[in-house]
């Protein structure tokens, strides 16, 4: 099995080399492609306005100064030339990416692409931010066991996996749930206003650390609870009760002013 592994953390972040060693206990023909500085936050975001230059760091190790969605695109489509990968791992995320995040994330990104591709994508991400606080030893430990088993049960072409691990020791970490993306009750993100040395202001734009009261079912609710989480993500934004009311209002020709 050929795995191309990105992330949206950068190309020297931990969670990148745990995530290679996670793919080399799944296969010996492991490739990188990620980004060369943080993409945190860049969702499905292309490079349109500027090139896009890859540097080679060593054998089947790429970085680029693209987003997750352009180094998977590169990756498939030109690092890997010779022959496309079978699945491609992003991650492992320094902190969860659940409810409403997935949007965003620049992990769940990576993974969507290679859907658009048609290669299998696999979002892995961690609870914990703070670089002294956060091992990946979670993930490492329970990553292999679960990419094997969801592999071996397959899922639709049109499909992502989203997995996320607690930050919690190994021997807590008891259960698996398969959940459902969930929406937090708390608004999280918020902009700091801050000033520069010339007087001018800027904001910094961050999350704060605040619980929401999530359902049973959800990513939100099972991180909650200290399980790993398993979403399967699609990118079919539409929803179809509102399609249904407005079918019986609007159609056909189109209304006058």
């Amino acid at each position: 099995m050929r795995i191309l592994v990105t992330n949206d953390d950068g190309f020297h972040a931990p969670g990148l080399a745990a995530l290679v060693r996670i793919a080399e206990t799944l296969s010996d023909d492991v490739w990188v492609v990620a980004p060369e500085f943080e993409q945190s936050g860049a969702s499905r975001a292309l490079t349109l306005a500027e090139p896009i230059r890859i540097r080679q760091y060593a054998p089947r190790r790429f970085s680029t100064t693209g987003t997750p969605t352009d180094c998977v695109m590169l990756g498939v489509n030109d690092v890997l030339a010779d022959g496309r990968p079978d699945l491609v791992l992003s991650g492992v995320n320094r902190g969860a990416n659940l409810g409403e995040d997935v949007s965003m994330s620049g992990t769940v990104a990576g993974a969507i692409e290679a859907m658009a591709m048609g290669v299998p994508g696999i979002a892995l991400s961690q609870a914990g931010y703070e670089p002294t606080d956060l091992s990946f030893a979670p993930a490492e430990h329970f990553a292999p066991g679960i990419i094997r088993r969801v592999m071996e049960i397959g899922w639709p072409a049109d499909v992502i996996m989203n997995i996320n691990f607690p930050n919690l020791p190994i021997e807590q970490i008891t259960e698996v749930e398969v959940t459902r993306q969930g929406f937090r009750d708390a608004h999280i993100r918020h902009a700091e206003k801050r000033q520069d040395l010339r007087g001018q202001p800027y904001y910094w734009v961050g999350f704060r650390l605040e619980d929401s009261k999530p359902a049973d079912g959800t990513d939100l609710a099972a991180a909650q609870a200290g399980k790993i989480s398993v979403t399967p993500l699609h990118i079919d934004l539409t929803h179809m009760p509102t399609v249904h009311d407005l079918k019986q209002v609007l159609g056909g020709s189109p209304p006058r002013a």
